[in-house]
């Protein structure tokens, strides 16, 4: 499924994001870069010891904030390893959440990255409800498509499993 926004290709697939074709894949890191399980650890698997290497001279990344690293053994240039929120309901889960998606693309754009992969942030062991995430995310990103529209040709969500899949197939079909 896809969407254009602007000249900006949004793309929704099913699948591995260690395997996306994209200039970079974003990383669902926690704020230690520590690498950890789902995204994280299988970014890290994929990717090599050097990722890891680049994360502890980095030492830290905030909730919402973004950094970047090379990629290792990856097909992608560079990993860009962001921070979303833990859920538990409070008004900030969906700022930090947009921010951790905008930060993203703007650290992207600056960097000459054209093409980009997500997973769905915050949706895993940090419990945020698929359909609110994919809410959020997909307005991050149309947001951050308009802000950066000359720099940006393709926008890629790669989600694991129908359920994500189905859950931003819906937020796309009403944005």
């Amino acid at each position: 499924m896809e969407k254009l926004i602007g000249r900006t290709r949004l793309v929704l697939t099913q699948g591995d994001i260690t395997q996306a074709d994209t200039e970079a894949i974003v990383n669902a890191a926690n704020s230690r870069l520590a690498g950890g399980g789902g995204v994280d650890g299988a970014i890290h698997r994929a990717g090599g010891p050097e990722i890891m290497a680049e994360c502890r001279k980095i030492g830290s990344c905030p909730t919402g904030e973004a950094v970047i690293t090379n990629a290792g053994r990856l097909k992608t240039k560079k990993v860009i390893h962001t921070v979303g929120p833990i859920y538990r309901g409070r008004p900030e889960d969906p700022r930090l959440l947009a921010n951790a998606y905008l930060n993203s693309l703007d650290l992207a754009a600056e960097r000459g990255l054209r093409t980009v992969a997500f997973p769905s942030l915050s949706t895993g062991a940090y419990g945020y409800p698929l359909d609110q995430a994919a809410k959020v995310a997909l307005e991050a990103v149309r947001q951050g498509i308009v802000k950066n529209s000359d720099k940006l040709d393709e926008i890629r969500f790669v989600l694991f499993g129908q359920a994500a899949y189905d859950a931003y197939a819906h937020a796309l079909d009403h944005m």
